[in-house]
């Protein structure tokens, strides 16, 4: 079989990348363009808020010149997770945004939408079938019923009904998807090997992470048993470490990856450097799933957020800080019984000794300094922002044995000193849902452009 060259040019739809870079690539010869769009990275805000990931600005920066290209040289274009969390409307705002782009550029182009949302009476009725979560718990109706949006995350078989259809498309804008999933669609119907297939989106939907230096975007060449891995900039390169480096993220274990068609195993993969920018990678094995699932993500809005954010160098301080907190929290709950009441919340998180890692911190001392960034969660913004204020008024002033000065604890940098940040999200939905008779992901084709 003829090799297929598919080229990713960014890890993210409007994170930029170097368009004569993509230029060159793409005037090389490359079979489809494919990219994401979205992650749960960010947290639940973009699906419970209808917020996208970048600027409609970055977007059209990114896409105008890959539009360029599917119309100059007939290559397909595939996205997944639209605009961030993947919803309807989301996938409608990028069509829309093709359409002009499209207009603009004086050319026609054939898209594919492909829907995601989930209506929340269908959840109800399976929740006897929907697994428990990480943490061992299952959804509730209450849960559900809590949910501004429920998207499903679809694995290969919407791309390649679009492929394989009767319409013919130059674009396909999908809902949440699982990242590697437009990949094995595509490979798998030009008779790449499921492993192969799925290793490639594996890598691939991260664009240029697998690289030296990490960033843009990278080629991948691809045979029945095996793939290539190039960088789209010249002067970056992959390598044997680089690209098995990129399982070691965001993972249980780096050599089982479970997703919506089965399971990736890579124990017995190899990486091979061909010359000094390019790795061949081989021995990726797919496992079939037993049965048909998706992974549910459901949003709820909990509240509004309003921080403050400080630093401290007292040692004195710093030294005993975890009981100083616990007495700031405390006073603040004197003043407003909804903390007390369990009503709204007080976070801390203490930069400098455990911000970043929290309770697995392996190394949990403090420096000289530290930063704290507090975080009040309450019913109303008014009653978040009274709160946080108290809350930093506490940390500021608070008298702690052993102090000596009697100024401020708290140095603060920003003005406002509280600053509410809109309403807060979380996943109620985050679980995988037996989908067996489920007709999902619904196809909507249009013409666009001039």
């Amino acid at each position: 079989m003829s090799p297929t060259r598919i080229l990713t040019p960014t890890g993210m739809l409007g994170y930029g990348y170097p368009e004569a870079d993509f230029r060159a690539v793409v005037e090389s010869g490359v079979d489809a363009i494919v990219v994401d769009s979205g992650s749960t990275d960010p947290g639940p805000s973009m699906l419970g808020l209808g917020d996208t990931l970048v600027t409609e600005e970055s977007y059209t920066r990114d896409l105008r010149p890959m539009l360029r290209a599917v119309h100059e040289h007939a290559i397909p274009l595939l996205i997944g997770s639209a605009g961030g969390a993947g919803t309807n409307a989301q996938v409608d705002g990028m069509v829309s945004l093709i359409d002009r782009i499209a207009a603009e550029e004086g050319i026609s182009l054939r898209v594919a939408a492909v829907y995601a949302d989930v209506p929340a009476d269908v959840v109800r009725d399976r929740l006897d079938r929907v697994e428990p979560d990480p943490r061992g718990e299952r959804p509730t109706v209450a849960d559900v019923d809590s949910c501004t949006a429920i998207v499903a995350q679809m694995g290969a078989e919407p791309f390649t009904a679009v492929l394989d259809g009767p319409d013919p498309v130059d674009v396909i804008v999908a809902g949440r998807a699982y990242d590697p999933a437009p990949y094995a669609a595509f490979l798998e119907r030009r008779g790449v090997a499921e492993g192969i297939a799925w290793h490639v989106g594996k890598i691939l939907e991260c664009g240029g992470a697998c690289a030296e230096p990490k960033g843009g975007g990278v080629l991948a060449t691809v045979r029945g048993d095996s793939f290539d891995l190039t960088p789209m900039g010249p002067g970056q390169r992959c390598t044997p470490l680089s690209v098995a480096a990129h399982t070691l993220y965001e993972k249980s274990r780096p050599d089982l990856l479970p997703g919506p068609a089965g399971l990736l195993d890579l124990r017995g993969c190899t990486y091979t450097a061909l010359d000094e920018r390019t790795v061949r990678v081989a021995g990726s094995v797919h496992v079939p799933s037993a049965r048909r699932t998706v992974k549910l993500e459901g949003a709820a809005i909990v509240g509004h957020r309003c921080v403050f954010v400080g630093g401290v160098r007292d040692p004195i301080l710093i030294g005993q800080l975890d009981e100083f907190l616990a007495r700031v929290e405390e006073h603040a709950g004197v003043l407003h019984p909804e903390l007390a009441a369990g009503e709204a919340s007080v976070v801390f998180h203490v930069y400098g000794r455990d911000g970043t890692m929290g309770e697995w911190e392996p190394h949990p001392v403090p420096g000289h300094e530290v930063g704290i960034l507090g975080e009040v969660l309450a019913a109303t913004p008014a009653l978040a922002k009274a709160i946080c204020t108290s809350v930093r008024v506490g940390v500021l002033h608070l008298s702690y044995p052993g102090q000596k000065a009697t100024a401020g604890n708290l140095a603060l940098p920003l003005t406002p000193l509280d600053n509410p940040i809109g309403p807060a999200c979380v996943f109620a939905l985050y679980h995988v849902m037996d989908a067996e008779g489920l007709d999902l992901f619904p196809v909507v084709h249009r013409k666009v452009g001039a």
